[in-house]
């Protein structure tokens, strides 16, 4: 075959077909393209495969004209093609090698604050435990400050970093007692007004410590700034409410509290409801009263009094074991019984010379504030120490402050041998309630089941058991609460119940209220303005200044306290505390309350004594849109609470409850 070919323009003609002729304006091009796909490598790791993509695509297109053409244009556009796609795997490894750089430099940063961070937390635990070694009844007290303060500044809404800096910063708020004298720091017993104003140099001591840590400012905050008082009369500056920095308001209400729940050289740990009073009571003087309302909140919902020194937490104080040689000379810590059953497991091993004897295990039935026996007669005194009667497990008991006691006893279904020898260990199972003013225990030893049923003096008082005996081993203690709350028909009544509502009886039903909100009136509606009268007097067993009168304004659709479709808006008590905005409030800050105190009012003891005698209280509500509005004023105390209803047009109602007090000639005007 004849093959024949001719150029015409810019075309060849091969066997009567027309190619395209690569020109020089054709490389030019192609390699301008490539350059383009090279600069969005550059630019875009993430844009590699696709650049690559592309430029073997152009260079297929080039070959495919070269091997058509065999121009030197042609041939150009192939090397430029080559040169690119090497060009692009050259910056792509060069992006590769720089991300990888990053990410080493990135982690090694990482790395060296996390050491930083490891460093600083370290350094902070060493001065802290150099603190504890000087005084060995503050141990501990850095740390518990710290969780605690960090507990309310999460509770203030602050972010996960504010509440790390205040964490620190409480944590060596006490910093400056490492330049105090020893002599002073570990003395056991009060303080000379000397030595107090040597402690006083502390915060000072610490501001100077701390303050040249650059990194960590607020470090020396804490400690220079938390013994003011936010009326002013604190040290070492005297600074006043918020001119004080906020981290030291925390930590004023944390350090306080956890003062006085730890033991000390000169006293044991106050309890947690004196502690709670105190705070109360200080709120406006010695805290900021925000920071101690949200404190008092913290104690309110720790019902297992987890808020102290560690040693104290578990019940029995976390012992499985007594020893009792004398009756009493081994005691446990109180068992709280309510109107949940509580059931305890023991054994205990009796001593061979006294087998068949009557010694063995019993319990001792009392009230007090910190949940112990106490034999002392003045800490007695200040921690309400009431001993209500003393139980042998064999159902012996001795009265020793009750109203009556009933004792039954019936053969077990599981009863051994009874000789002697076989009861040298003996494994029993306890069930104590308390409904009211009446306690039912149930011992059941395998051979006998013993119930005692006893009738307290009141309705009032809480009751803990605690465990003892006499010649005897008690081990494998161990406590559960049965998840069933009793009812009124649980416990047959031995004895009436006391009455402190036989007074005069106005528009509503009088009411005693034995415990926390345990009783109410019914809900009366407030449409613009009611005025509400009667008469308050706490019982004899009221001790804390909020067993008082409250009023609760709440909304249901029966017009019951906790009835159907049952909202609370808030509560007041007259000792001036309103409850936390509770779920479906209006907002956050839907309640708030403004307290005066006047000329007139006398203290907190004078308060306590005229509600134990009793006095005649007024208090109005009046209603405008989605704002309720309450002002009274008892024994010298002005109050003024508003609360925000989030469903204004249903019906809203206020009620009387409180704690420990009757109320009696209820009028409604």
């Amino acid at each position: 075959m004849v093959t024949t070919s001719a150029r015409t323009g810019g075309t060849t003609v091969v066997l009567g077909q027309t190619i395209p002729r690569t020109s020089f304006t054709g490389v030019f091009s192609a390699i301008a393209n490539l350059c383009l796909i090279c600069i969005v490598v550059f630019y875009s790791s993430t844009g590699f495969k696709v650049a690559l993509a592309l430029s073997i695509y152009q260079f297929a297109l080039t070959l495919n004209g070269f091997m058509r053409g065999m121009s030197f244009e042609a041939l150009a556009g192939l090397f430029a093609s080559v040169v690119t796609i090497a060009t692009i795997i050259i910056i792509f490894n060069r992006n590769r090698k720089i991300e990888q750089y990053k990410e080493v430099e990135i982690e090694s940063a990482n790395a060296r604050q996390r050491f930083s961070q490891r460093l600083f937390e370290q350094t902070a635990t060493s001065l802290v435990n150099a603190i504890d070694a000087k005084d060995t009844y503050s141990h501990g007290h850095s740390l518990r400050v710290a969780e605690y303060s960090q507990r309310i500044a999460a509770e203030l809404g602050k972010d996960e970093d504010e509440c790390y800096r205040i964490y620190y910063a409480a944590l060596l708020h006490d910093v400056g007692k490492i330049g105090i004298s020893d002599s002073i720091i570990g003395k056991k017993g009060r303080l000379t007004p000397e030595e107090y104003d040597e402690i006083k140099q502390h915060p000072v001591m610490g501001n100077q410590i701390l303050s040249s840590i650059n990194e960590y400012p607020y470090l020396s905050i804490g400690a220079h700034f938390h013994h003011e008082r936010y009326d002013g009369k604190g040290y070492p500056d005297g600074l006043k409410g918020e001119d004080i920095p906020e981290i030291a308001r925390i930590i004023s209400v944390a350090d306080a509290y956890d003062a006085m729940s730890s033991n000390r050289s000169y006293r044991s740990a106050i309890p947690q409801q004196i502690v709670r009073e105190e705070i109360v009571k200080n709120a406006g003087t010695q805290f900021d009263p925000e920071i101690a309302k949200i404190m008092q909140h913290l104690i309110d919902v720790d019902t297992e009094y987890r808020m102290k020194e560690r040693d104290m937490v578990n019940e029995l104080a976390g012992r499985n074991e007594l020893e009792c040689k004398e009756f009493g000379s081994d005691i446990s810590d109180g068992i709280r019984i309510t109107e949940q059953i509580t059931k305890i497991h023991m054994e205990a091993a009796l001593t061979e010379a006294n087998l068949g004897s009557g010694y063995g295990p019993a319990l001792i039935l009392f009230d007090s504030l910190d949940g112990r026996v106490h034999e002392d007669e003045k800490l007695a005194k200040e921690l309400n120490y009431f001993e209500y009667c003393e139980i042998r497990t064999d159902g012996r008991a001795v009265n020793k402050g009750v109203r009556d006691i009933l004792v039954n006893v019936t053969s077990s279904s599981d009863a051994h041998d009874s000789d002697p020898a076989a009861k040298r260990m003996i494994r029993y199972d306890i069930e104590a309630c308390k409904y009211k003013d009446h306690v039912l225990i149930r011992i059941d030893d395998k051979e006998n089941i013993t119930e005692i049923t006893v009738a307290l003096p009141d309705s009032s008082r809480y009751v803990y058991i605690s465990l003892t005996g006499e010649h005897c081993h008690i081990s494998d203690v161990s406590i559960t609460k049965d998840s069933r709350v009793i009812g009124e028909d649980y416990i047959t009544r031995i004895v009436d119940e006391i009455s402190y509502i036989d007074g005069p009886e106005g528009d509503i039903p009088n009411i005693q209220i034995d415990g926390p909100r345990s009783d109410h009136t019914a809900g009366i509606p407030i449409k613009d303005i009611l005025s509400l009268s009667f008469h308050t007097m706490s019982l004899p067993t009221a001790r804390l200044i909020w067993h008082c009168p409250y009023f609760v304004i709440f909304s249901s659709k029966d017009g019951l306290v906790n009835g159907e479709d049952y909202v609370e808006h808030a509560l007041i008590r007259l000792d001036g505390e309103i409850s936390q905005p509770p779920e479906g409030a209006a907002s956050k800050d839907a309640n708030a309350i403004e307290i005066e105190k006047a000329d007139s009012f006398e203290g907190w003891d004078f308060w306590k004594e005229m509600n134990r005698s009793g006095y005649n209280c007024l208090a109005l509500f009046e209603k405008k849109g989605d704002t309720v509005t309450v002002t009274t004023e008892n024994l010298g105390m002005h109050i003024k609470a508003t609360a925000k209803i989030a469903d204004a047009t249903g019906k809203v109602y206020a009620a009387i409850t409180g704690d420990q007090c009757a109320i009696t000639d209820i009028c409604v005007k």
